[in-house]
């Protein structure tokens, strides 16, 4: 998600220095590799580790700098032009990767590097796998591990320290397993491999194998640490100055401790004695850094996707009803808002972006297990609204107008679940769309059969050869059919339908990482995280399954002027269908978002009696679950929520 402020900074200091070390005799590099990930391959990385923010000026999540010796550019999607283009100074040329005729940072470096170039990289924060794929592309030029950030050489003092915040501990009644539970899981994957040992070297993933919490990261209840199962121990790298009795307790005799910065002298160890080798190798996510495989050695590790990540990703009975359950609290807080709203901007009151991205936090801090936000909240005004992961400057954003678009993009943590909600609205209805802006006909999924991902299409669909297909009948059945309909809808915004949201744990759940191959030659549907909608190939590895957690989050935006999107945070489940093609079954989606959609900005001419029909379900769902929660706490809310969920 988005940062907050959006203010220009004079990088030529920064630069100069960087390539005064690039020219370094005993470095000589002609180029250096900035991605925004830290050694955890965390999306959003702490303070202390944003150093392509830092080099940049761009502190948009996603992206990645090239720097050579004449020239500097920054590589992101289409969810950061605009910010980019408002944050990058005279120094940087934007690379809007995407877009037709723009290389990925991948293909650009072989392509306009001179033959012989040395191109440096933290090996901590590049994948191994990428490492490999890059090796190969540049030919005569040279990939070059560097033992010393450059970055962080320049960045010196003011650099910020890591945090070393206590862990706590998530009890079962929140997490729905206990830890020997899932370190025995995990140990029936290691037998499936014949491997000795797995690495686990994400942050989610161990926060959720551990059944610990911490908050190293802003937003993120995560904890800066490794671990290592093998079939008899398990053990945590981790500050010791971040452990309590209670997680002692917690542990028992399953898991040993050990130092934060031991965990690579560890791998080596187990080289070195000779517990590791090829035929009994070590298992990696294939998330895992290059420096990660150097301590092995490539022949003595097993590349595969993370069994961590497609465990964790199917959420169990107990964590399924958190998630519906803190999904109605959270409503409380948006219905507390937005009547809050609208109330202050007929009565007169000039309020901007931050203060109502404030009050909406103080609503949802006085909800029961509510922890923190889940991101930075997208409080975003007019034109700002098109500016798709927006987050204001406190001293320096817009005034919310009841003649503009109002989106709002937020969501929270509670100890049993995680929230992420986008509603778009207006005092007036100012906005009428045309028929190829329909975005909530959009974001209402219909069922797809298992081991495939399909969407709920409610526009009317003409193909190449002049197919129709109605929403009501469409099942996608190859990948063909849905290049199509990704040509008619995907190209409509810039970012992914859905993404995994973990259970009290990354809004984002697996890498949604931009350090992977991007194209947009063919669009299709495919996953991202290990789950998610969206139009990253490389990640399409996983299937939608039941107990996943996925949001859905179509949305079109007006550079400029405006910007509208609806998401609601949905639950893979079994479903029983009027027919079953294959005798395979299908999968749908339960809804858990509790938060109206404006019905005076929709055109309720182009809905059909089966839209409207799932539009007054849904209110009426909203309606009975969260009213009840603000009767005696807040009047202006429940008139608000019942003149909302009207039937229409």
């Amino acid at each position: 998600m988005g940062a907050k402020g959006t203010q220009r900074v004079d990088t030529s200091e920064r630069l100069a220095r960087l390539r005064a070390l690039m020219q370094q005799q005993d470095v000589n590099l002609g180029a250096v590799v900035v991605p925004s990930e830290d050694e955890h391959s965390s999306e959003y990385p702490s303070e202390a580790d944003k150093r392509r923010a830092f080099i940049s000026g761009f502190n948009g999540s996603a992206g990645c700098a090239v720097v050579t010796l004449r020239n500097a550019f920054l590589f992101t999607d289409g969810r950061y032009f605009l910010q980019a283009e408002q944050q990058l100074d005279e120094n940087w040329t934007l690379m809007k990767q995407g877009l037709p005729d723009v290389p990925t940072w991948q293909d650009f470096l072989p392509k306009n590097l001179d033959q012989g170039t040395r191109v440096g990289i933290d090996p901590t924060l590049i994948l191994a796998t990428d490492a490999q794929t890059l090796t190969k592309s540049l030919g005569n030029s040279e990939l070059v591990p560097l033992s010393q950030n450059p970055v962080d050489v320049v960045w010196g003092s003011e650099r910020p320290q890591r945090p070393k915040n206590p862990v706590s501990v998530l009890d079962v009644k929140y997490s729905g397993e206990t830890l020997r539970s899932k370190l025995d899981r995990a140990r029936q994957e290691l037998a499936k491999k014949n491997a000795v040992a797995l690495a686990v070297t994400l942050l989610d993933e161990v926060a959720w194998l551990f059944n610990l919490r911490g908050t190293d990261i802003d937003f993120n209840p995560v904890f800066f640490a490794y671990a290592v199962v093998k079939q008899d121990s398990a053990v945590l790298f981790i500050d010791k100055t971040q452990v309590d009795d209670a997680v002692l307790t917690h542990f028992d005799q399953d898991v040993e401790i050990r130092p934060y910065g031991a965990f690579l002298p560890y791998l080596k160890d187990l080289v070195e004695t000779g517990l590791v080798k090829k035929d009994k190798p070590v298992l990696l996510g294939d998330k895992t850094s290059l420096a990660v495989v150097h301590a092995l050695g490539e022949e003595n590790v097993v590349s595969v996707p993370s069994p961590v990540a497609a465990m964790k990703a199917i959420k169990n009975s107990t964590e399924m009803e958190g998630f519906r359950q803190c999904h109605i609290r959270d409503g409380v807080a948006l219905a507390r808002y937005f009547a809050w709203l609208e109330e202050q901007l007929h009565n007169g009151f000039v309020l901007n972006e931050s203060q109502g991205a404030d009050k909406l936090e103080e609503f949802r801090s006085e909800l029961d297990l509510f922890r923190g936000l889940s991101f930075t909240t997208i409080s975003s005004a007019g034109p700002n609204a098109a500016i798709i992961h927006y987050s204001p400057d406190p001293d320096n954003c817009a005034i919310i107008a009841k003649d503009q678009i109002y989106l709002c993009d937020s969501g929270g943590q509670y100890l049993d679940g995680t929230t992420d909600v986008t509603r778009t609205w207006a005092s007036t209805a100012i906005v009428k769309f045309k028929s190829d802006h329909r975005v909530t006909s959009l974001s209402i999924p219909l069922f797809f059969p298992p081991g495939r991902l399909f969407h709920r299409i409610r526009n009317r669909l003409v193909g190449k050869k002049g197919f129709v297909a109605r929403w009501s009948g469409l099942q996608v059945c190859s990948s063909l059919f849905m290049t199509w309909i990704g040509l008619i809808i995907w190209t409509k915004y810039r970012h992914g339908t859905g993404h995994g949201v973990g259970h009290f744990l990354n809004v984002h759940e697996g890498i949604c990482r931009f350090l992977g191959r991007y194209t947009t030659a063919k669009l299709t549907a495919c996953l991202k995280g290990p789950q998610g909608i969206g139009t990253r190939i490389t990640y399409n590895n996983t299937a939608l399954k039941p107990g996943m957690t996925v949001s859905n989050e179509p949305g079109y935006y007006a550079d400029g002027k405006w910007g509208i999107r609806i998401e609601n945070v949905v639950i893979v489940r079994e479903v029983k269908t009027p027919n079953n093609f294959g005798k395979n079954g299908y999968n749908g989606f339960e809804r858990v978002t509790m938060c109206p959609i404006q019905i005076s900005l929709i055109d309720l001419s182009i809905l059909t009696a089966e839209e409207k029909k799932w539009l007054n379900d849904y209110h009426a769902e909203v309606a009975s679950k969260v009213g009840p929660l603000l009767e005696g706490k807040d009047a202006r809310a429940q008139v608000w929520l019942r003149r909302q969920c009207l039937a229409i």
